[in-house]
């Protein structure tokens, strides 16, 4: 399977090269588990979901901390036929999936948000996601939704679209846990979102 996400940065400040290069800083404990490339449009990051999600978070959260309005649009997949198979995406959380209820991946999405770390950055996300083919696929992505409006990190709902709030460790263990637990474990799924922190217009 391969595993990856395409993700851009946009500070909302002239000191917009100080916030990227701070997020981007946050990725150096990841680069022996990533394949990391970066460059003027977006940062490709392909690996296994466990360290993916985690530096995403972290490049979001290092650049959140200051107090600068920024946000973040990341586009996450998982199976796409279109790429080549990479071993560094194996993930077992996917291989145990393929024998669980829908209501058992639902328990266990919970259980690790309820365990994610706290990382002291309040965040707003949308995002939506996409579970590709025919057959019960909506009654994944209603599954999914049901897991997020108990996730403690459900903020409303949107036209085509779902809003998470709270703290950024609770945050992005929500977005791992629908990008892995629902769709089809060998299927194509993506995730489509974006990231806010420091908006003025929440003030």
């Amino acid at each position: 399977m391969f595993i990856g996400a395409q993700v851009s940065l946009y500070p909302m400040t002239s000191d917009f090269v100080d916030v990227i290069t701070t997020g981007l800083d946050a990725l150096t404990p990841y680069k022996g588990d990533l394949r990391i490339e970066t460059d003027d449009m977006s940062t490709l990051m392909v690996g296994a979901p466990e360290p993916l999600f985690d530096a995403i978070r972290d490049l979001f959260a290092a650049s959140a901390k200051r107090p600068e309005h920024v946000t973040m649009h990341v586009t996450l997949s998982r199976g796409c036929p279109g790429e080549p198979d990479d071993p560094s995406c194996r993930c077992e959380t996917l291989e145990r999936a393929q024998d669980q209820t829908l209501t058992e991946r639902q328990q266990l999405a919970a259980q690790a948000v309820k365990n994610a770390p706290e990382l002291g950055v309040v965040i707003d996300v949308q995002f939506s996601l996409y579970v590709m083919g025919a057959g019960q696929h909506m009654n994944e992505i209603y599954g999914c939704i049901d897991f997020l409006k108990d996730s403690g990190t459900f903020h409303k709902s949107k036209n085509f679209c779902t809003r998470l709030r709270g703290d950024a460790g609770a945050v992005f263990e929500t977005l791992r846990q629908g990008f892995l637990r629902f769709g089809p474990a060998e299927g194509h799924v993506t995730i489509d979102l974006t990231a806010s922190a420091n908006s003025p217009s929440l003030g």
